[in-house]
Parts: structure tokens; C-alpha cells; sequence
């Protein structure tokens, strides 16, 4: 069998990071980068990843039409939105080139909490294609939501979930500094709040809907709040600074409610170097019931490699599954995978020949 080639389009952090994954991984071959950057267009992929260039190497261009005709490829690793709406056009067009998608924007993770129409419309897409396509990362995707469900399994009975997230947002790029107000001053970020600009963590009404639905919970609301963490001293992170006296990140809290009591409680701080300020990073899950369950992991895992990792590894799981719109629900256990790619793929699933 031939290496499962994947497409990358998008190219910042997160594309660059799959990228290097990809290249160090067996079974796996790279067919195209396309990136908007005019800065990394005609450039080989390997000289913007300051590796030697050697096999296994293309040149970046903006026109995805000629990196990914039709069936080119087994799966395409979208890198470029957080929402859905945004995302929708691109998925389009690499759904008519009967190509698999894993995406890393954030609603897509569980489209249907907030776009259930949309959601209907790109799975019709998708089963027409015959491809798959699924949203994933490290949260949502798998930290505030699937592992909650997976830590459920041991339990008889479920009567709330807690799961808190305190993390640092400074291996990520350009696009989520300014969702997260990172480099505005405290009035720009009321004022971006305000008209829709910060968007602080994207993500909580999918990870609430996939709890619910995965434990059968039953969630009739759903609330969120948002509020910036002001330091006290200057932060710089490579993607991003904050001043004294300004927003180095956001608060987010979260709830799904069943008869107006919360059963699904969410807690996200998030902010470039906490460190600095002496803050430690954590995820932590609370399910309280029969027996209760809680669950810590000091510090946090990384959100950037996790998102790299999660959407890497699930290229063998998107290739298999049945067409349509999936989530993390769907598909086998995440895992890393240490072993030749092609060894995961079920026979007749491979795109490419």
C-alpha cells in the first residue's frame, strides 16, 4: 500500500507543527501545503520548518485548487478558522474533491450545539461525497469533553461534571491572540467584547453538547461568561504581548443546565506565560456519582502539540470511518501512533492508490 498522503492547508503554528509530525512519522507522505502567507509562498516546505531539504518536500503556493484535485489526496488537515460558519466554504470545496477533512476549529468539534442546520447540511455533504469529516484539537476535543466521557465508563451513574482547564495559550499563533485579546488594552478588550471581536475560548457549547449527549445528560441551557485576566507585569510569549496593566488572556466559565441546576460546570483561565505571574497549569475533571471520579494532570497539557498531535492521529480513524459529518464520539480512542500509518487503514478505506 502506498503512504497515506495528507494536504495541510493552512500553514501557521498548528500547520507547521503537523507538518514536522508528519515528517517524522512512518506510512505518511505530504503532498501539498497551501498557505495565504505571502511571506511562505515559493518556498519549499522544509526552509520554513528550518529543516534540511531533503525527500518528502513540496513548495508552498495559495491555490487549493491545484493541491488538491480530485480524490488527490486520503485526508486534508484544515488549519485556518474556529468557527464554523467560516470554515463552512473550505469544507465545501474539499468536500467536492472527494477528499477526507480533519479540521481543528473549534465548533466543529460538535457542530450541532450551536449550528444544527449547518451541521445537517455538512453531513448530506459529506455522505454525498463519500469522505469523512471530524473536528478535533486538545479542547475542545478531547481535554473538557471526551475525557470526561471516557472517565464515565467506570461509573453507574452521573449527576454533575466539573472539568477545569488551566492552561497557557503561548505555544499558539496570531489568529488566537486576537480571539483571546492578548496585546489590547483593558478598554479595546470591553470594546472587542462588546462587538463580537474577542472571542475568548471557542468551544465551551460544543464541549457541554458532547458531554450531555454522550452521558445522556439532558441539558435544557447553556450559559457562558468571559472576563480578561489583567497582569500585573509585562508577558511576551512568541506570539503575543501583554503589557502591565492589560489582558494577557481571558476567564472563561461555562454551564449546561438541566431545570435551571447546573450538571455541567466549566472552568477555562487562559493566558500567555502564566508562569510568570507564578500561576501553575492543570486539567482537572470532577464527576460526581456512583462511585465519584476525579481526575488531575499537573501541569496542563500542551495545547499546541496536543492539537497537532490529536488531529495527526486521527488521520487513520477518519479514513475508516463511514461518510459523514463524525465527532470524537464516533471514532476509536485517540491514541499515539508509533507505528506505519498504513498498518491502522482498513482494506478498500485508502483514497489514493
Amino acid at each position: 500500500m502506498d503512504a497515506v498522503k495528507v494536504a495541510i492547508w493552512g500553514f501557521g503554528a498548528m500547520g507547521q507543527g503537523m507538518a514536522k509530525m508528519l515528517l517524522d512519522k512512518k506510512g505518511v507522505e505530504i503532498v501539498g501545503v497551501c498557505c495565504r502567507n505571502a511571506g511562505r509562498q515559493g518556498r519549499a516546505m522544509r526552509d520554513i520548518l528550518g529543516m534540511d531539504a531533503v525527500s518528502g518536500d513540496c513548495v508552498i503556493i495559495n491555490d487549493i485548487d491545484k493541491i488538491v484535485t480530485n480524490k488527490s489526496c486520503d485526508v486534508v488537515l484544515l488549519c485556518t478558522d474556529s468557527f464554523t460558519e467560516k470554515a463552512f466554504e473550505k469544507l465545501e470545496i474539499l468536500a467536492s474533491k472527494g477528499v477526507n477533512i480533519i479540521t481543528i476549529a473549534e465548533e466543529m468539534s460538535y457542530p450541532a450545539a450551536q449550528h444544527p442546520d449547518l451541521a445537517a447540511k455538512i453531513d448530506e455533504m459529506a455522505q454525498k461525497a463519500g469522505i469523512s469529516i471530524l473536528g478535533t484539537g486538545i479542547n475542545p476535543g478531547l481535554v473538557m469533553d471526551l475525557l470526561a466521557v471516557c472517565l464515565s465508563g467506570c461509573m453507574v451513574d452521573v449527576s454533575k461534571v466539573v472539568c477545569r482547564r488551566i492552561n497557557s495559550l503561548s505555544p499558539f499563533g496570531p489568529t488566537v491572540m486576537r480571539e483571546q485579546g492578548v496585546g489590547l488594552t483593558t478598554a479595546e478588550f470591553e470594546a472587542g467584547l462588546a462587538a463580537g471581536h474577542v472571542a475568548g475560548h471557542v468551544g465551551f457549547a460544543e464541549s457541554v453538547a458532547m458531554i450531555a449527549d454522550g452521558m445522556g445528560l439532558e441539558i435544557d441551557e447553556f450559559r457562558q461568561q468571559m472576563e480578561p485576566i489583567i497582569t500585573d507585569i509585562d508577558r511576551k510569549s512568541p506570539h503575543g504581548f501583554a503589557a502591565a496593566g492589560n489582558p494577557a488572556g481571558v476567564n472563561m466559565t461555562g454551564q449546561g443546565l438541566r431545570g435551571g441546576e447546573v450538571v455541567i460546570d466549566m472552568y477555562h483561565p487562559q493566558q500567555i506565560e502564566p508562569e510568570q505571574a507564578g500561576i501553575a497549569t492543570g486539567d482537572y475533571i470532577e464527576l460526581a456519582g456512583t462511585p465519584s471520579v476525579s481526575m488531575a494532570i499537573k501541569p496542563e497539557i500542551d495545547g499546541g502539540l496536543g492539537t497537532i498531535a490529536m488531529a495527526v492521529n486521527c488521520i487513520p480513524h477518519v479514513i475508516n470511518a463511514d461518510p459523514g459529518l463524525i465527532t470524537m464520539l464516533d471514532i476509536p480512542v485517540p491514541r499515539a501512533i508509533m507505528g506505519d500509518f498504513r498498518s491502522l487503514i482498513k482494506p478498500g478505506k485508502k483514497i489514493t492508490k
